[in-house]
């Protein structure tokens, strides 16, 4: 059912199609973050003038996040508007961001500057562990004399509560984010990972989300080709998971948004792989990966991204997660056959789905829809196994399971379609995994 991908260039949206896919995406993010998110192309001279507002009458001292290489020209762009608008850095220096997947050593690490210093926001500079690490470090900034450990603050609504109990609030965070992937400087998640287990855990509350954002576009034309893929997967993966099991009442909210996130992803990611300096493909994913952030705030992610959260130490967030969504889709199908066609008739539009699809039903809609999942995903250079990352073993699968059974990751197993139980795990998350080890979905059973 798939189609080969030496054809899809002609299949490509005309620029007309993507111009209006842009424009949907903008007035979605608009009606989402209204005057708290500053986004577009040549934006990030702003930040000065946000941070400003937040020093009352006097001058207002700011530490700022994200010394690391990737991030470092744009941080000294964040360094040179606030200090034109008249902002103090405390310490007088950009302080180093995360690592990838936000180790707990980084996050006791940034809590320990704002202790120290005391600014009066923070300003993260950086992709989504770097966000993720500085929305956690807030948090034990304020809530650590209760408890130091990371881990009691994890799952959610629990920093809300623990912050009415103590009578306290967040320091303003400001998130700049530089690169089109996870969304975080969007979202109440912070995903923070303990790299001697290999397990990433969660901690999920709107008291975390950002005080302001910006994503100046332009600033992810220096992103490699390898991240520009990690970060296209994860917005799909946000928006398809979710509308996997979006209720009733949110149903046409999360197909207008995954519709979109579709039509930007699906038409210009290669664009932006084949050249960087695109900004018309980069625009357009900025908008895809923000879409992305504004779908998990409407609901909740499952199957993929619970399992991605036992891979940290096999690959990149976006890729774990842009792998298992097929596999998951077929084990769904009986529960998700609408939203199956209108994904479906995306990636038809992409060509990557044969049309006539639209006369299949149940499984094998779902197959003949994670078949274009993978088409696209081979077009643009990912995996479409686990067997194809090499540092794949079976003892992650035995994590995977471990890990899903975790009290503390129960809301994936909640959004989820049909709502997984425990003792259900072994048997159908099991038969996920092991077709998508082999790449085969005749392994894969379906949750009724």
């Amino acid at each position: 059912m798939s189609v080969d991908s030496k054809d899809l260039d002609s299949k490509d949206l005309d620029s007309k199609n993507l111009k209006k896919a842009k424009e949907r995406g903008a007035e979605l993010l608009r009606k989402f973050k209204g005057d708290g998110y500053t986004f577009g192309l040549g934006v990030l001279d702003r930040v000065g003038e946000i941070a400003r507002g937040l020093g009352g009458s006097g001058a207002p001292t700011a530490t700022v996040v994200g010394g690391s290489k990737s991030s470092r020209a744009v941080a000294e762009k964040v360094v040179a508007s606030l200090k034109k608008a008249g902002v103090t850095l405390t310490p007088d220096r950009c302080v180093e961001g995360a690592r990838p997947n936000a180790p707990r050593e980084d996050v006791y690490r940034l809590e320990s500057y704002l202790l120290h210093f005391k600014p009066d926001c923070v300003i993260s500079v950086g992709g989504g562990s770097g966000i993720d690490a500085v929305k956690a470090a807030t948090v034990l900034e304020a809530l650590g004399t209760d408890s130091p450990e990371i881990d009691s603050w994890f799952g959610a609504g629990v920093v809300t509560e623990g912050l009415k109990r103590a009578g306290r609030k967040l320091i303003p965070h400001i998130a700049v984010e530089t690169s089109a992937s996870s969304g975080a400087h969007l979202t109440k998640y912070s995903n923070v990972t303990d790299p001697v287990a290999g397990q990433k855990k969660l901690i999920v509350d709107d008291a975390i989300v950002p005080f302001h954002s910006i994503f100046d576009y332009a600033v992810t034309t220096s992103m490699p080709g390898s991240l520009t893929v990690d970060g296209a997967l994860d917005a799909m993966s946000h928006a398809v998971e979710v509308f996997y099991g979006a209720p009733a009442d949110k149903y046409e909210l999360c197909k207008e948004i995954t519709e979109t996130v579709l039509d930007l992803v699906l038409n210009t990611t290669k664009r932006a792989v084949d050249n960087p300096d695109d900004l018309e493909a980069r625009e357009a994913l900025g908008l895809a990966t923000d879409l992305g952030g504004y779908a998990i705030m409407v609901g909740g992610t499952n199957g993929a991204h619970l399992t991605s959260f036992s891979l940290v130490d096999v690959t990149t967030h976006g890729r774990a997660c842009g792998v298992m969504n097929p596999y998951y889709a077929v084990l769904f199908a009986g529960s998700i056959e609408k939203r199956l066609r209108a994904m479906g008739a995306r990636y038809a539009a992409a060509g990557h789905v044969k049309q006539g699809f639209e006369a299949l039903s149940g499984r094998e809609l779902a197959v003949a829809v994670a078949e274009g999942m993978m088409s696209f995903a081979r077009s643009i250079g990912a995996e479409t196994k686990l067997g194809d990352f090499p540092k794949f073993t079976p003892g992650h699968v035995t994590r995977a399971l471990t890990a899903a059974k975790d009290p503390q990751l129960k809301m994936k197993l909640q959004n989820m379609p049909v709502p997984m139980s425990v003792d259900q795990i072994d048997e159908y998350m099991g038969s996920v995994l092991e077709g998508a080890a082999s790449g085969d979905f005749s392994k894969v059973k379906t949750l009724a």
